[in-house]
């Protein structure tokens, strides 16, 4: 066995998928193939069969790949205690952010990993909570922040903030609002907000639910810009953080109130998998990551 064939291997029974763990890896699908059918000869064991939407580990891979995770982990930290020797943390990361905290915290988020980190290699994604959450646990994410994330045994959350949800309209619209609305008066509005199962959506609609209200949707947008020109165009109304409006372009466009009996509160966390040993680069990563988002988010 090498490290490389553990590698691939990991790879495709994380994700289920030869042509997704292919995509990943930047290699030809053939070649992975043939990769991971060498170490099923080498074993003498069926490692992978395949279902109807990818493949999965027999109770021989599954073996397998809780032994590959400690070893590829294991050479990670070798190679960081080496690096240490020299005197920094080397390594990557890969972190996924939700695009409005994407927009406030990249710049400064790197800024601060090349300052403290500078032999080590950074990856931002920006991503739906849902889909963040998913790449968590299929590896190719070592944390993320999420909104409104349930506990779960895979993943470790480290709590970041509470903040309110904002009523969102066009500033024309706003000259009979005052700071605060009831969220029975938001359900009679024209609704901009995201598809299921976005944070915010799935929000809203339990929150209303429980008041046997249904929101008034006007339109179903995926994307915080789109939902926000469509406000600015008069077509409805929108439930966002403050950040997001804070970070849209002329801000002045809009006029926001808190919403009450009952506020909509969305909280922000770190997630980690708890079933993958961070290296020392990802732990200060982290903390990095907590003490900036704190800093910047709490503003």
């Amino acid at each position: 066995m090498d490290l490389k064939q553990l590698s691939y291997f990991v790879r495709v029974a994380e994700l289920g998928s030869f042509s997704r763990a292919a995509a990943l890896l930047n290699i030809a699908q053939p070649a992975l193939s043939r990769q991971v059918r060498s170490l099923e000869v080498e074993l003498r064991q069926t490692l992978l069969v395949r279902n109807g939407r990818g493949v999965i580990p027999t109770e021989a891979g599954k073996v397998l790949l809780e032994h590959s995770r400690g070893v590829l982990h294991q050479v990670a930290r070798l190679r960081e205690e080496l690096s240490r020797v020299r005197g920094s943390l080397a390594g990557s990361v890969a972190v996924g952010l939700p695009p409005t905290i994407a927009k406030i915290l990249t710049v400064p988020l790197t800024r601060a990993f090349r300052q403290q980190l500078p032999e080590a290699t950074l990856s931002i994604t920006e991503g739906l909570s849902t889909t963040m959450q998913e790449s968590l646990l299929s590896g190719r994410l070592d944390m993320a922040m999420l909104y409104n994330a349930y506990p779960c045994p895979d993943l470790d959350l480290r709590s970041v903030l509470d903040e309110e949800l904002l009523l969102v309209q066009r500033a024309a619209d706003a000259s009979h609002m005052g700071d605060r609305v009831k969220l029975a008066q938001v359900a009679e509005l024209p609704l901009i907000i995201p598809s299921r199962p976005n944070a915010i959506r799935m929000l809203v609609e339990v929150a209303l639910m429980e008041l046997l209200l249904r929101p008034n949707i006007a339109a179903e947008i995926d994307g915080v810009a789109a939902i926000l020109e469509l406000v600015a165009d008069g077509v409805g109304v929108a439930i966002l953080s403050r950040h997001a409006v804070r970070t849209a372009a002329q801000p002045e466009r809009f006029a926001t109130c808190f919403i009450s009996d009952p506020p909509l509160v969305s909280s922000v966390c770190i997630a980690t998998p708890s079933r993958r040993p961070a290296t020392g680069t990802q732990k200060a990563m982290l903390a990095l990551l907590d003490e900036l988002a704190r800093e910047i988010l709490l503003q």
